[in-house]
């Protein structure tokens, strides 16, 4: 899990997945709040760079997976050995796994340990056991703006500590709101683990360490 994009080490991705790159699921959501053509090309961006490693990306769109059975987004998601889940508002992303039943399947899986879950910013923000402190700088009202419905504050609980991603990273330009999310978590006296752009998160196993 990286704080920005693919990160500087691409080939643990592709070590964790233990096979040649293959098909990949590719999770936009996050971007459901912005402009359809804003949306368009930040996916574009995606599968373009993944490809570049040999991989074979597809977007799974949760929209398409609202309200209906959650056996169905898990059904999508089962022909791939690998999600890529890209940033943008960690509030969106996590409704839009809430509303499709993704947050079931991906949990699932990831207990099982059948599926390799990779990304950036909002994608490994929304593994923690909350997203309280992220209004810091991601708007929960966004979802209410998409959506006309209430942001869900409880993350997927499979990290046992918060993510900030993007700190001390001068040119991202919500590197000074995620130095605001980490001083607010430490001055609660709550676990969390800040990356820097270019830094990844590596967990696998029993095996977690920043590389």
């Amino acid at each position: 899990m990286s704080s920005f994009r693919i990160g500087d080490r691409p080939d643990r991705l592709l070590e964790l997945l233990r096979v040649e790159a293959g098909e990949i699921a590719v999770i936009a959501n996050a971007m459901d709040a912005a402009p359809a053509e804003v949306r368009r090309v930040g996916v574009e961006l995606e599968t373009g760079a993944l490809r570049e490693l040999g991989f074979r990306p597809r977007e799974v769109d949760l929209r398409e997976y609202f309200d209906r059975p959650g056996s169905e987004v898990a059904t999508a998601l089962a022909a791939f050995p690998a999600v890529w889940v890209r940033g943008g508002n960690a509030f969106v992303l996590r409704y839009a796994m809430a509303r499709s039943g993704a947050d079931t399947a991906l949990t699932g899986r990831l207990r099982e340990d059948t599926i390799v879950y990779a990304g950036y910013s909002a994608g490994p923000c929304v593994l923690a056991p909350s997203l309280r402190g992220l209004e810091l700088c991601d708007n929960p009202q966004s979802v209410t703006e998409a959506w006309g419905d209430e942001p869900v504050w409880d993350g997927l609980g499979i990290l046992d500590h918060a993510f900030v991603p993007h700190v001390d990273s001068p040119g991202h330009p919500e590197t000074g709101l995620c130095g605001r999310v980490a001083e607010r978590y430490r001055s609660d006296g709550v676990p969390h683990r800040t990356l820097r752009d270019g830094q990844v998160l590596l967990i696998d196993g029993d095996e977690s360490r920043i590389i």
